[in-house]
């Protein structure tokens, strides 16, 4: 509930003419004087190539004077294998130097071979100063590319030998600043305060830049050499022989220049620079193309509505009593299965579950999606917006129990079974991801990467499973069962009616029925991917929450034409269908993981990264199948309602 309840100040604050101020999300507005010293952090080694997170220290650089320090951590960052550390990188504000930190013992053969096989596998440095991370810009087929962190060391293709890093040329840009009234900021938590910052005049650090080259330096000219010392400047050397090679015996020596630089860019726009993603033009031919097949739907919806439907029903009504019982002796299609379209479906407690978790992941991406669009969630808080995720889904479960025992009722005509029903709506999809995770852990532990959720983890994600979202879903699960079940408008048959032979099976367009939802997010798809596994920013929550909106819209629309269609051949088996309608979208989702992993990850490799990443993408695909297929079935439950509630055939 703590992340809600931070919210709320934010949204009332911001709405505050009188205050003239603006939203700063991430961290607090820090300023600096001349000459304060501000220590960089180190968060875990990544590569795109392994997926495999290590500790920054798992490789030999220097270590603090004081020692190795862990920062605290949220449960985002944890999940997501952030482990954030001091290090011995010192910046005076406004000061340029050129510092010595440390010269390494001679590597051992077990050191040498794991900092060349950490090269090899494209692993980065991650530095953070002043809650930024470093970036640094590459030329590559003649674009600059912009990256964030640097890599561990590189290995020229035309030698045998590999290189690290270890001479680190920073430029920090910051901002003068002048205290002008009372501004909102927050808190890396996401807390908004209103503060009076009058007397924080001094520098803000606005940009944090890094050219990373290797050095070759003689160990004996440094030795008498202390932390923090000044050495000479050096330039990035082109020449290999210049370079400091990696093998065993070698004593490498860390060092690094700093520059600051004034800029314009001022603390609220600090993040732009992480934060712009190209490709505006397809975010938007993505959503035109999802209008398209949205209102190509609505077509059909109202031809069927008010060209057939209606016709039909106007036509009934307008006829006398003896006419209205000799045409229900002529009735078709739809009209003739109206003693069995409700009929109690195949698996009636697994539909309501499902339906149930559909409701409640729902929820979670819309409060979610809506809160990113409006900045609240920023990436600048790391974390913060899969703590915010989990939260919510938790605290959703009051919704999901009671969306599932009140189908439940309307199905059954009872409450009998509505604990044991709200048990398994708190445990399926919960348990399922917990399962899978823990299964990824496992891979993850024996190849001893950051990214293993410690066991502390496990019994907190348990205590937040059994101590907040169990109790919740039993208390939905018993005001379902104290809400007015749905009454059915017709009479079910006792014996079932003979559903007619049809050429081909009916699943066939049921599964091709999740080609229309797809589409209408499978552009945004690529790049939520490739932010997921490139290591890339992704902000463009606007975008995303229409289509997220757009997708809705589609997968009622999907899941009501196919419904009636099924419902005209005389097939009263509608509701699994109509769950799978909207819901195989999930199957051509993970498909297209898989095809993502096949032609855009070529730098995976490995069987753990394939099957991290194959898991992981599993996950998604059950969450959307559940949310997609719930929307669908909800909105084809109530189609088929009124259509039956507007006819009385006896």
């Amino acid at each position: 509930m703590k992340p809600l309840v931070q919210i709320l100040p934010v949204l009332f604050l911001s709405l505050l003419p009188c205050l003239q101020a603006f939203y700063l999300p991430g961290s607090f507005m820090h300023t600096y004087s001349k000459g304060e010293a501000i220590f960089a952090k180190v968060n875990s080694l990544t590569s795109i190539e392994t997926e495999l997170p290590y500790s920054y220290y798992s490789l030999p650089y220097c270590t603090p004077q004081e020692g190795i320090k862990k920062s605290a951590e949220n449960l985002g960052e944890l999940l997501m294998g952030d482990q954030i550390d001091n290090s011995p990188y010192r910046f005076r504000v406004n000061v340029n130097e050129s510092i010595y930190v440390c010269t390494t013992a001679p590597l051992t053969q077990e050191q040498a071979t794991l900092t060349k096989q950490r090269t090899r596998q494209m692993y980065q440095v991650n530095m953070i100063l002043d809650n930024l991370p470093v970036m640094r810009y590459a030329e590559q087929n003649g674009a600059l590319i912009q990256w964030t962190g640097f890599p561990v060391g590189f290995y020229p293709y035309d030698s045998l030998d590999d290189y690290i890093i270890n001479h680190l040329k920073f430029k920090v840009l910051v901002h003068e600043y002048e205290g002008t009234g009372e501004v909102i900021v927050s808190s890396e938590e996401g807390l908004g305060v209103v503060e009076n910052d009058s007397n924080k005049s001094g520098y803000q650090i606005v940009g944090f830049e890094v050219t990373p080259c290797s050095v070759k330096r003689d160990p004996k000219a440094v030795e008498n050499l202390k932390m923090y010392d000044s050495i000479d400047r050096v330039n990035c050397p082109m020449e290999l022989e210049k370079s400091q090679v990696i093998k065993e015996g070698e004593r490498i020596t860390f060092t690094y220049e700093v520059e600051f630089e004034m800029s314009e860019i001022r603390w609220p726009s600090r993040w732009d620079a992480y934060l712009k993603m190209d490709g505006a033009k397809v975010h938007w031919f993505s959503i035109m193309n999802s209008m398209m097949v949205v209102f190509f739907l609505a077509g059909i919806v109202f031809i069927i509505f008010l060209r057939t439907v209606r016709r039909d029903l106007t036509r009934y009504e307008e006829l006398d009593k003896e006419a209205q019982s000799q045409m229900n002796e002529e009735l078709s299609g739809w009209k003739l299965i109206v003693g069995d379209v409700f009929r109690e479906p195949a698996c009636p407690r697994l539909l309501c579950v499902m339906v149930g978790n559909g409701v409640q992941i729902t929820g979670m991406a819309v409060v979610t999606i809506f809160f990113s669009a409006l900045g609240v969630l920023s990436p600048a808080s790391r974390g913060m917006l899969l703590t915010g995720m989990i939260i919510l889904y938790l605290f959703l479960g009051i919704t999901a129990g009671y969306v599932s025992v009140r189908l439940w009722r309307t199905i059954k005509g009872t409450s009998d079974g509505w604990k044991s029903l709200s048990w398994s709506v708190a445990c399926f999809f919960s348990g399922v991801v917990f399962v899978i995770l823990t299964a990824l852990n496992m891979i993850l532990w024996k190849n001893k990467s950051t990214g293993a959720l410690p066991v502390s983890l496990f019994f907190t994600l348990l205590a937040l499973w059994f101590g907040i979202s169990v109790p919740l879903t039993l208390l939905g699960g018993l005001y379902g069962t104290r809400a007015n079940h749905i009454e059915y408008p017709v009479r079910t048959n006792q014996i079932p009616r003979e559903i007619p032979p049809r050429s081909y099976p009916s699943w066939f367009l049921v599964l091709g029925a999740g080609t229309l939802p797809f589409g209408t997010l499978f552009i945004e798809l690529f790049f939520i991917l490739s932010s997921l596994w490139l290591g890339r920013f992704y902000y463009v929550f606007g975008f995303l929450l229409i289509v997220f909106l757009l997708l809705v819209i589609v997968c009622g629309e999907v899941s009501v034409v196919l419904t009636y269609m099924h419902l005209c051949v005389e097939d009263w088996r509608w509701w699994w269908k109509a769950f799978f309608a909207s819901g195989s979208v999930a199957l051509y989702v993970f498909l297209y993981s898989i095809n993502y992993l096949v032609f855009d990850l070529r730098s995976l490799s490995g069987p753990v990264s394939a099957m991290l990443y194959l898991g992981y993408s599993l996950i998604m695909a059950f969450a959307i199948m559940l949310s997609t297929g719930a929307i669908g079935f909800l909105l084809s439950f109530y189609f088929v309602h009124y259509l039956f509630s507007s006819v009385k055939i006896d």
